[in-house]
């Protein structure tokens, strides 16, 4: 159960701010590939080899092979007592009460069929309660969609001709880990299949897509660190505004979120759990 001095700080922090995806493409214009036999097409686009281009993301060419799969059930893990133990605890009045369920995010998992799958069992519900940790404290309990005043503020990186943005959207935080700014918009819509640049909102209205947004960015820039402890996927999330001092009261209050259900799932949270 989380204590209420934990629910203050979290409160306060969704308050101040959405979270910030810091991700950025490796450049501002897109090769689109073609590329030679021996080279790898990238989650940008671009031609080359390495684990840069070969590895997550990649689209076509010699890619790397994903790593093999458990025998983990991920709804085994995230029980519908798990579940509601999260969203439970949001008030009857937020938005997300009636948009995000347990069944919904099972179906979007289904397409990320290495989520949650990967080591040993332990590996795998780590993987999770971190997964549920970053989600509880972007979305305070499932109590938001949309990013607390994200509609004033600017997530067009215009120096971004790959995922220009369109006229009048907002590239504002939306869904489970508030996917934020064009350059991330345009790629998930690609990969997800829905016009990610024109119809941002959709993140905001259709819960399926919602979610899988989430598990996009989760799978393509968090899970790769993952091996680097909890505190790794911290950086990957919203880097420099929260690591390295930038606020430590929000790292905080992930790390206990993440202690939290790690202690529910029964497995030991590990070491490097901040950044």
């Amino acid at each position: 159960m989380t204590t209420l001095k934990l629910r203050k700080l979290l409160l306060t922090a969704v308050a101040v701010a959405g979270i910030i995806i810091s991700a950025l493409p490796d450049t501002t214009s897109a090769q689109n590939c073609g590329c030679a036999a021996d080279q790898c097409c990238s989650r940008w686009g671009y031609c080359g080899t390495g684990d840069d281009y070969c590895g997550t993301g990649c689209q076509e060419g010699p890619c790397n092979a994903p790593p093999p799969t458990n025998d983990v059930v991920v709804a085994d893990v995230v029980t519908e007592a798990f579940f509601d133990g999260i969203i439970g605890q949001a008030a009857e009045s937020c938005e997300g009460k009636g948009f995000y369920s347990r069944g919904t995010f099972l179906e979007a998992a289904g397409s990320y069929p290495q989520f949650g799958r990967v080591g040993s069992v332990d590996d795998s519900k780590r993987e999770i309660a971190a997964f549920f940790a970053h989600v509880t404290h972007e979305t305070g309990h499932f109590c938001y969609i949309n990013e607390i005043d994200g509609a004033s503020k600017d997530y067009c990186d215009e120096t971004n001709t790959q995922y220009p943005c369109s006229p009048n959207k907002g590239y504002y935080g939306r869904g489970p880990i508030q996917l934020s700014w064009n350059f991330n918009y345009g790629p998930a819509g690609e990969s997800i299949g829905f016009d990610g640049l024109n119809s941002p909102d959709t993140v905001a209205t259709d819960p399926l897509i919602s979610f899988k947004t989430a598990l996009w960015y989760w799978m393509n820039f968090v899970r790769p660190v993952i091996d680097q402890g909890f505190g790794a996927t911290i950086r990957a999330i919203n880097g420099a505004l929260e690591c390295d001092g930038g606020n430590p009261a929000t790292v905080q209050a992930r790390v206990q979120y993440y202690t939290e259900y790690c202690s529910q799932l029964g497995v030991a949270p590990g070491d490097n759990l901040t950044c």
